[in-house]
């Protein structure tokens, strides 16, 4: 018996929630407990507290908006499709001009991808450090590009040192989902792939943690 898929063209782009993870400034760590046993219970359960932003994650337009639609009130569609990945490393900020060079790719895409190579400091101080992020004028124009969704290898759109997520703001505020703290992006090298990120269906949710893969042609 075949199948469509096999494991070498399937691509693990998720971070391991753990209880070190790196987290947002301000959020608490997840945390991690053995609610059942098999030894003692006959069956083993974990019960888990963590925030709906920690680890790989989607934001959903509530997460900044209190009239924008939550994830769970969004089409099961809006979470998979054609994507590609463009790499911003050396970028500090990924501008229009930028954008432009990759405009056909990201016409035939619903999610654009950046890799900035920031995943090699995750569990790392670094992991907060300066990375790229779309300046005002990108933001605007990807906006208008007919995508479902962003995604990125950092832990936010915006900078570290803001006050207001003015990014997340025009992303979110167009109808957008994002996906922050990706990973495996260099694995990629097809131009263009299949993008699944499938939050847990949670009521009302902001945002949610997620599993997503990249299916390589």
């Amino acid at each position: 018996m075949t199948t469509p898929y096999s494991q070498a063209n399937v691509v693990d782009l998720t971070h391991t929630i753990t209880e070190d993870m790196p987290v947002y400034p301000g959020t608490d760590a997840p945390i991690i407990e053995q609610g059942t046993t098999v030894a003692k219970e006959g069956f083993a359960e974990k019960k888990l507290t963590f925030f709906s932003h920690v680890g790989t994650h989607m934001d959903a337009p509530a997460h900044i908006f209190e009239d924008k639609k939550t994830l769970d009130a969004l089409p099961v569609s809006t979470f998979t499709g054609p994507a590609c990945v463009i790499d911003v490393s050396g970028q500090a900020h990924i501008t229009l001009d930028f954008l432009k060079l990759h405009e056909d790719r990201i016409g035939h895409c619903d999610f654009v991808i950046f890799s900035s190579g920031h995943e090699k400091h995750w569990g790392t101080e670094a992991y907060f450090s300066p990375f790229p992020t779309l300046d005002e004028e990108a933001a605007k124009w990807i906006s208008t590009q007919n995508l479902k969704g962003l995604g990125i290898d950092a832990i936010s759109f915006d900078t570290m040192d803001v006050t207001t997520l003015f990014i997340h703001e025009i992303l979110l505020g167009n109808g957008l989902v994002l996906i922050e703290n990706l990973k495996n992006l260099d694995q990629i090298k097809d131009p263009i792939f299949t993008f699944v990120a499938l939050p847990l269906k949670i009521v009302e949710s902001d945002g949610s943690p997620i599993r997503a893969i990249a299916i390589l042609p």
